[in-house]
Formats: structure tokens, sequence, C-alpha cells
């Protein structure tokens, strides 16, 4: 495979997009505390991975070539594009950038990026005051954050799976769930009741139907 004539072995153009995205990324973020510095850094590991096999070396068109040859003889599999593995596997014989999970990549990354833009300014705002950030976003979800960050990996996983991002996403996942249970402590013993309160009356990532406020226990 010529580099030049498949599309790979362009790492500044590899280094510039992961570049690209995790400075888009921290521009909407902003980590302030360590775990928000743990959760943005597995991000950024997950996007240079990424970038890495699809303008660097496609390690998994490589480990997987022989298979994929034999099932899909039909597929230049030494190709750029064949890197939308998605698209190759389901027949999309267009150019893969109109297909139908890449047009679905985007709609994840960019609901991820604006959700991240959503929740920022209420959270600064509710830090700089020294309260529990409730308004916005975090009147429907408690860690609308990481439910961003995993939009976004979705996104990318659509777009060019691989083999290190596909095994990295369930860790990234189940990293990041453990990371908002440690946030929680941490809330519970700073805003102590409020906190427990906010807990029972709005979710920790999926966003159900908007209800009146909970009852007191006085009320109940």
């Amino acid at each position: 495979m010529h580099a030049s004539d498949a599309g790979y072995g362009l790492w500044l153009l590899a280094a510039i997009n992961a570049a690209f995205f995790i400075f888009f990324a921290w521009s909407f973020y902003k980590p302030l505390t360590r775990w928000d510095w743990r959760g943005f850094g597995m991000f950024s590991a997950f996007v240079v991975a990424l970038f890495a096999e699809m303008y660097g070396f496609p390690l998994t068109l490589y480990v997987l070539g022989g298979w994929l040859s034999a099932n899909y003889p039909q597929v230049n599999w030494l190709s750029h594009d064949a890197g939308h593995l998605l698209e190759m596997w389901f027949g999309w014989r267009a150019n893969p950038h109109f297909g139908p999970f890449h047009i679905a990549s985007f709609v994840f990354i960019g609901g991820g990026f604006w959700l991240l833009s959503t929740a920022w300014p209420v959270l600064y705002r509710a830090q700089r005051e020294g309260r529990l950030a409730r308004e916005g976003v975090y009147a429907r979800m408690r860690h609308p954050q990481y439910v961003a960050f995993v939009l976004v990996l979705t996104g990318f996983l659509l777009q060019w799976p691989t083999l290190l991002t596909l095994i990295s996403f369930p860790v990234l996942v189940w990293a990041y769930a453990r990371l908002a249970r440690r946030e929680e402590k941490d809330c519970l013993s700073r805003f102590g009741d409020d906190y427990a309160r906010y807990m029972q009356e709005v979710p920790a990532f999926l966003p159900r139907r908007r209800r009146g406020p909970a009852p007191s226990p006085g009320e109940a």
C-alpha cells in the first residue's frame, strides 16, 4: 500500500484533526476538577487513536484484511474509503461520506458538542456562585457532560470504527459512569440534603418526561 495513493501515512493531518476536536471539546468543557480532567483525558485518548488510524496507519484494516477480502471481495480494502467499515459492510457503494452511518455520525457528534456547549455555562455559573447547578439541561439530567462525550464517541464509531476504539468504547462508558458516581459523593458531602433531593428528582444520564417537583415527605 502506498500512503499517497491510499490516503494513509498522513500523520500531520491526523495530528491536526485530533488537535482540532480535542481543542473544540475543551473550549466547551473547560475541565476544572480532577474528575473533569480525567474524563477529558479519556476522550482525548480516544480521539488520538481514532485519527491515528484514519489518516496514519490503518491497523484495523491490516488485522482484518484477510477476512475482509475473503468475505467482501468487491471492496478495495486498500483504499481510504474502506475505513468506513459500516458503509462497506452494508453495501453502500456511493461516496461513503454521504452514507447513512456517516450522516448519523454527524447527528451524534453535533448533538454531543451541542450538549457540551449548553451544559458548560450553567455549570460554570453555579461553580462561581458556590451553588448546585439545577437549571437548563441540568434540570433534565445530572451528568450532561458525560452524556455528551458518549454521544460524540458514538458518532466517531459510526463514522470510522476501529478495533482500538471498539475495545475502548465500553471501557470509557464504564469509566464515565464511575467518575459520575465519584462526583456525586463529592456533591453529597458538599451540598448534603439538597443534592440528595436533586438525585431523587433528576435522572443521572437519560432524561425522562418532565414532571412536577417531587412532593416533600410532609405532602406525600
